[in-house]
């Protein structure tokens, strides 16, 4: 009779994502994870091939939590907001996916495609059609650029961070929009 299954890929991802952001990257171990779970660590190989694939689910449901907030903005400066919100709440997710670091599993590219579609669309409704893709570009590129540098601690000149996300904000917005 063949043994039942005590927990779930979504309860390992979850426990995997919980785990990278108490413990950052290093600290997201198949054995962390069977701990947190409840589980020992070979019975997490019935559901994830090794922690390469592990780091790979973690980064895609990332990725499918930002697309779902992102969809949720209603303009462009909206989903700027979104998307630094999710850097401030979920750091370690935050640089998994914008700056994973050579040798890092990736999400699979439609994890990506999927996410890039709200900033397309608000992208291409200021810069037109044919410029969305150089404008969310551009936009995505400044915004993970502040919040990395922000998660990072290196804005060391002092001065209110926020009234400076906020006049960047309000610039590359402008700056797309006269694009088209």
């Amino acid at each position: 009779m063949p043994t039942p299954d005590r927990t779930s890929l979504e309860a390992i991802v979850t426990a995997a994502r919980d785990l990278l952001e108490t413990e950052g990257l290093a600290g997201l171990t198949m054995q962390a994870v069977a701990q947190r779970v409840g589980v020992r660590a070979p019975s997490l190989y019935k559901r994830v091939q090794g922690r390469d694939q592990l780091v790979q689910l973690v980064a895609e449901a990332t990725l499918e939590e930002v697309g779902v907030r992102l969809e949720q903005s209603a303009d462009l400066g909206d989903l700027v907001d979104r998307f630094r919100a999710f850097g401030h709440e979920r750091p370690a997710a935050f640089q998994l996916v914008m700056t994973p670091g050579p040798g890092v599993p990736t999400a699979r590219p439609e994890f990506g495609a999927a996410t890039s579609r709200p900033i397309l669309r608000h992208a291409g409704a200021l810069a037109g059609e044919d410029r969305a893709l150089e404008a969310a570009r551009t936009v995505t590129a400044w915004a993970a650029g502040f919040v990395s540098m922000e998660l990072a601690g290196g804005f060391g000149l002092g001065g209110d961070v926020d009234a400076a996300w906020r006049f960047g904000a309000e610039r590359i917005v402008a700056a797309v929009s006269t694009a088209a």
